[in-house]
């Protein structure tokens, strides 16, 4: 019985450190997925320029699709004005250095002088380099 409880012991004080680990990725990325939101509704440039890979894919719901370049434009120039994203529900997993957001966002603005207010359901794709999180994939669609 002893043994058991000592090889119980070495396991989990061998994981305890990735667990750690991974719950602390969990929250930074959640932190940092609503820091983009707030990026995109106070048009904070130099913050999308850094948490936006150079080889985004951004999809929306009503099928406009962009690269880094042609997002962070039409936000800067606002053509695309994001006035509120209000997070409902994230999840994240995490394997090694890609991770995986799912969620739902409630987005009120504007497209080119059209005012919206949509729910979305969406996927995101982040990838560490660097030490650093960095959104590679965005896809959304409208949710009920």
């Amino acid at each position: 019985m002893r043994m058991r409880l000592f090889l119980l012991f070495l396991f989990l004080t061998a994981i305890q450190p990735t667990l750690f680990s991974q719950h602390k990725n969990e929250l930074q990325l959640k932190a940092l997925e609503l820091q983009r939101f707030e990026a995109m509704t106070k048009k904070d440039i130099p913050f999308l320029e850094n948490v936006l890979s150079d080889d985004l894919t951004y999809n929306h719901s009503n099928g406009l699709a962009e690269n880094k370049t042609e997002h962070i434009q039409n936000i800067n120039t606002g053509d695309l004005v994001y006035k509120t994203m209000q997070s409902e529900d994230l999840k994240v997993r995490i394997y090694k250095k890609t991770a995986v957001l799912n969620g739902l966002v409630r987005v009120t603005g504007i497209l080119k002088d059209r005012e919206f207010n949509i729910r979305l359901r969406y996927t995101d794709v982040y990838v560490k380099r660097k030490g650093k999180w960095q959104l590679v994939a965005w896809h959304s669609m409208k949710a009920e």
